[in-house]
């Protein structure tokens, strides 16, 4: 059995031998060396580690060969397995990792020449017979723990999926789509940041930014004078507006020039409009690969390996919250047009109207301006405050390490994480701020390192978000927004790292149903809202004071404000990611469709959300599951009333269910199913009620001062 280097390509066998110096990007002996890290280890670096791959995995297929039927045991078929794969896995999440947050012309190149060899390697070890047939063995044997049986089932069914039992000739063809699906997701993600940083403009005119707050002035100024040796001028400029979030939103919430939001807007919604042509091609991809599998959309094969498990219970799902929730935001977007006329603004709402509009209706109905806020919560204050709230409602410590990783930005952080007799059970790194000229937009948790007894690994996570950096002599000040993107991630980031499972292939979040896993995310966001832990995470940048309780206030008044439409707008792009996965009409046709029924407000002619949609395009993780954020935010919501029924207040009683929330939620990781994982945490199965009331939408008593 060989690999080859793309089509035509040279055989490993062949591949001349490396130079003398080692290639940091193969040192696996630790934590990477990202400092001596480049883009040109990455082609020598992974085709070394393949060769290693392709030998040792020969080796192991024969050992399956030379196993008499039935005599197999998890030592001797499923711990080879995962020795063997971690080298090169631990190598090429290097080089994706850098590639979403270090990202150039050089590292593109090369990642694009291994991409196919990493592909052939990925289906060589899914389709090969003699793992197949022996893990399939193995699952039959008694004596298993339910852990063991899950990541077998749950391999056999990836193995299944990915062409294990297809004849020669459809696998051959079925490969042939895959690679190509990974290649287009990869360009379709670059497009989307070369589009974002192509487009900017330069205001030179005061009047262009008043209305601005102090921050975002600031931003713009420092965005004017990027690359060059001139200090950013706030008040005198020049000011440079881009499509980058933390500039995007700052202008399109607070300049009262319409004509620069609609042409900012415009910009945003018809960015890389050359992946038109790539939606097409992964839409009609997919649905072949589907097909090619026996399945008849690409959304029954996206299923199958999650908790809804069927599209009637998807749509089922999505229908109800549609009910809920499109009535109110109707109402709410009515309440808005009548609040802007009253100030001033007799036209129809335009899209790029809404956020302006909604952020003068917010500060008129809660006495709340982003720029009173933003000054409370220094990016090292909520740091200290979220670690705080980790040791009180979970008992683990955690605390700051730089410089004992190497990193990849100077802004990134490294801290560890101890237990409650002090011994080191895992790491992460932080990456906190924007860098548009490199990193993606958005925010994720990487599960670097996963727990593994067989390896003697603790979990790493690198928790990645986009925040406005610290902006001339002021610390990163976060909005309210952004602190509860920071406790999302860091949510991901406690159950990858508090996992008990000692198996890596179940540890964490992995062999998790893909529509649970934002459970624990969405789960950790409802913490700021409470002031016991609150006044932990403010303390204002100047002053150390903490937010007023008048603010915190409003704030917690304002957690509903224009929820019915942010609920309908999740269920709009939840609605759309299925329907394109399950139905062959042109995407325009089905976006139209969509919308007529999941909006209030419909979307412009040219505008093409889906060409940035990275979530379903840019990766097969959310393809027909973008759902899952509602469905895990159900869970989340459900076991956050389990802390709020003993009442938030009464920290001794909340550390006895955070416990038994670290025991379940995020200490059983992939082990056993997410409905057993539920009631083992709330004794019964979730109830919707919950959800509603996070929304609005159900009348609840106010259990917070």
């Amino acid at each position: 059995m060989f690999l080859s280097f793309g089509r035509g390509g040279r055989l490993l066998d062949e591949l001349p031998a490396l130079g003398p110096e080692p290639n940091p990007l193969l040192d696996v002996s630790g934590l990477p060396r990202f400092s001596a890290i480049r883009p040109a280890h990455v082609v020598p670096g992974i085709l070394q580690a393949a060769k290693e791959l392709q030998k040792a995995l020969e080796d192991y297929e024969a050992h399956l060969l030379g196993t008499e039927n039935g005599s197999g045991t998890w030592e001797s078929v499923e711990e080879p397995l995962e020795k063997l794969q971690f080298p090169i896995s631990y190598s090429w999440q290097i080089v994706n990792h850098l590639l979403m947050v270090k990202n150039s012309p050089e590292l593109r190149e090369a990642h694009q020449q291994v991409q196919p060899l990493m592909m052939n390697l990925t289906s060589q070890i899914a389709q090969s017979l003699p793992i197949y047939n022996s893990f399939k063995e193995l699952s039959r044997l008694p004596g298993l723990v339910q852990a063991q049986r899950r990541i077998l089932a749950g391999f056999l069914r990836a193995a299944r999926q990915r062409g294990a039992e297809l004849a020669r000739p459809q696998r051959e063809r079925f490969n042939a789509v895959s690679l190509r699906l990974a290649n287009l997701s990869t360009a379709f993600v670059h497009r989307v940041l070369d589009a974002t940083k192509a487009f900017s403009l330069l205001l030179r005119d005061r009047d262009s930014v008043e209305g601005l707050p102090a921050f975002a002035r600031m931003l713009l100024a420092t965005n004017a004078v990027a690359g060059t040796d001139q200090s950013p001028d706030p008040d005198a400029g020049p000011w440079r507006a881009t499509l980058d979030a933390p500039s995007y939103e700052a202008v399109m919430k607070h300049s009262p020039n319409r004509e620069l939001r609609q042409q900012l807007y415009r910009a945003r919604v018809t960015r890389a409009p050359g992946n038109r042509g790539l939606v097409d091609e992964i839409r009609a991809l997919r649905q072949e690969a589907a097909g090619i599998l026996g399945y008849q959309s690409y959304a029954d094969l996206s299923l199958v390996s999650k908790m809804a498990g069927r599209k009637e219970a998807v749509w089922t799902f999505l229908n109800y919250l549609h009910n809920k929730s499109y009535h109110v935001a109707k109402a709410e977007q009515e309440s808005l047009q009548k609040f802007a006329q009253r100030q001033g603004h007799l036209a129809e709402l335009e899209h790029w109207d809404v956020a302006f509009w909604a952020e003068r209706q917010r500060e008129a109905l809660f006495r709340l301006k982003d720029e009173e806020v933003r000054p409370y919560f220094p990016l090292e204050r909520v740091l200290s405050g979220l670690f705080k709230l980790c040791t009180d409602i979970f008992g683990v410590t955690i605390h700051p390490a730089d410089g004992a990783a190497e990193v990849w930005a100077s802004s990134v952080r490294f801290f560890y994480v101890y237990d409650e007799k002090g011994t080191p059970i895992a790491s992460f790194y932080l990456d906190p701020y924007s860098r548009p000229q490199e990193k993606k937009e958005g925010a994720w948790m990487l599960n670097f390192i996963s727990r593994s007894r067989l390896l003697h690994h603790t979990p790493v996570a690198f928790v990645v978000c986009n925040q406005i950096p610290p902006v001339g002599s002021a610390p990163s000040l976060m909005s309210f927004t952004e602190v509860i993107t920071l406790f999302h991630e860091f949510g991901h980031a406690l159950q990858h790292m508090l996992s008990t499972v000692p198996y890596a292939e179940a540890s964490g979040i992995n062999n998790i149903e893909w529509d649970v896993v934002e459970a624990a995310s969405q789960f950790l966001e409802n913490w700021p809202y409470d002031w016991n832990t609150l006044v932990t995470l403010s303390g204002h940048y100047q002053t150390g004071e903490r937010l007023p309780a008048s603010l915190f206030r409003e704030i917690r008044r304002a957690r509903h404000y224009l929820s019915g439409s942010t609920l309908l707008f999740q269920l709009y792009l939840a609605a759309l990611d299925m329907e394109l996965h399950s139905s062959t009409d042109p995407w325009p046709a089905v976006k139209s469709r969509v919308a007529e029924k999941f909006t209030v407000r419909k979307p412009l002619p040219e505008d093409c959300i889906l060409c940035t949609f990275t979530h379903i395009f840019g990766d097969d993780s959310y393809a027909a599951g973008y759902y899952s954020y509602m469905w895990a935010e159900l869970l989340a919501q459900d076991e956050f009333e389990a802390f709020a029924e003993v009442g938030l207040q009464n920290r001794e009683r909340l550390a006895k269910v955070g416990r038994r929330y670290r025991d379940t939620v995020l200490s059983l990781g992939g082990s056993i199913s997410p409905q057993e994982v539920f009631r083992k945490f709330r004794g019964r199965d979730p109830s919707p009620d919950a959800l509603l009331r996070t929304y609005g939408l159900l009348e609840a008593p106010d259990r917070y001062p």
